[in-house]
């Protein structure tokens, strides 16, 4: 789409700043000041039940923060295992069931500071929280105005899966990247766009939906302009996970090592069952699971969103990426639509957030605010059986 067509007046009338492009530096680096205060003020809180979990539970904030994914992420840094550990569950489990991007800037960071892969990860964790911030408002912005930017980036980092922005998880990254996909796709920056999409496909496995709006993108631009440039987006967009398979194949000798690696360590089960084992289990056993309890209750919550979104009618990019992670992670025997998911899917909150009435959107913020807490203190420890993010 080009960004001549994009309509920059906001829903409400707020102030509109000019499209980022035409601006200088200085006064971009203070529109983007908005979402930074915003990421730094839902750090705070993050950080604020992290601290009061650590103290009642008698262990470092360390402890919580590096926990779940960030010790495999910690151990890519350190270099990926040759072999695909045998047999089924935790002891199968390994590095190599986690995809690169992370671990490489975590290694670059720990070279160049010096200093442990946790402090690593947990520094290139908040500059993608930050960026991601950023990159999600000015995506917002196009279309959403100041305030709609604002307060769909407000919700998003309140959600319930955002915590993880403060651990040491590739969420923050892969949120960046897709972000100036859209951005990018909207000025017809078909290069920029397909290699956004390749970083994104080679940071997360949910990553690999940015190919669906640069194909979209694309196929709009060929049929509307006859813009054959535009094929740059799509075909460059998979190279990044085809490029971690081809490292698969040459370290450990097989393309499908990922695969392998998570299918024994953590994905036991058949395709698709994730979501309906997950209702299953409340419905014999109650509330007595957190993990089965939130995600059954994150799918009635993206689902209900889901609704909102579409009816709203947002860009065609924008469903195209959503539908694809909702896609992908329904695929999971384990995951479902977690708040993980719904965070890696962040064009529907941010855009659901943006576009809420005003009288529903504090309730909505403050909810989600308090649920982000209670699900971070779940995960971190405050639980008999924890959470797993």
């Amino acid at each position: 789409m080009n960004a001549s067509r994009i309509d920059t007046e906001p829903r409400t009338p707020d102030a509109v700043p000019p499209t980022p492009e035409r601006q200088p530096l200085g006064t971009l680096v203070r529109w983007s000041l908005r979402p930074m205060a915003i990421f730094v003020v839902s750090r705070i809180g993050v950080l604020l039940v992290a601290s009061a979990v650590s103290d009642n539970a008698n262990f470092p904030l360390s402890h919580a923060l590096l926990n779940w994914d960030g010790h495999w992420y910690m151990a890519a840094a350190a270099g990926y295992v040759h072999n695909i550990p045998p047999g089924t569950g935790d002891t199968a489990q390994s590095n190599l069931g986690f995809f690169p991007v992370l671990p490489i800037l975590m290694q670059l960071v720990h070279l160049m500071l010096g200093i442990g892969y946790g402090r690593s990860g947990l520094l290139v964790g908040f500059a993608a929280g930050l960026s991601a911030s950023v990159a999600v408002w000015w995506m917002l912005h196009d279309t959403e105005g100041v305030g709609g930017a604002d307060r769909g980036t407000t919700l998003l980092l309140f959600s319930p899966g955002a915590f993880v922005l403060s651990m040491v998880y590739s969420e923050g990254l892969l949120i960046t990247a897709v972000a100036g996909v859209m951005l990018a796709l909207r000025r017809r920056r078909w290069v920029t766009a397909g290699l956004l999409a390749a970083v994104a496909s080679a940071t997360d496995p949910l990553g690999i939906a940015a190919l669906l709006p640069c194909a979209l993108a694309a196929r709009a631009a060929i049929r509307r302009d006859g813009d054959w440039r535009a094929v740059a987006a799509p075909a460059l967009a998979p190279l990044g996970v085809i490029a971690f398979f081809a490292y698969l194949w040459a370290w450990v000798g097989t393309p499908f090592a990922w695969f392998i690696a998570q299918r024994r360590g953590w994905q036991g089960g058949s395709p698709g069952t994730s979501i309906p084992s997950q209702w299953v289990w409340v419905v014999r056993y109650g509330f007595s699971n957190p993990n089965d309890t939130i995600k059954a209750a994150g799918f009635l919550v993206v689902a209900v969103m889901l609704v909102y979104f579409i009816r709203t009618k947002p860009e065609a990019i924008l469903i195209a990426y959503v539908a694809g992670v909702l896609f992908i992670a329904a695929l999971s025997p384990i995951i479902g639509w977690t708040p993980r998911v719904a965070l890696r899917a962040f064009p529907l909150v941010a855009v659901v957030g943006a576009r809420l009435p005003r009288p529903w959107y504090r309730p909505t913020v403050g909810v989600s605010a308090l649920t982000m807490a209670a699900v971070a203190s779940l995960a971190w420890g405050a639980a008999a059986i924890p959470f797993t993010p």
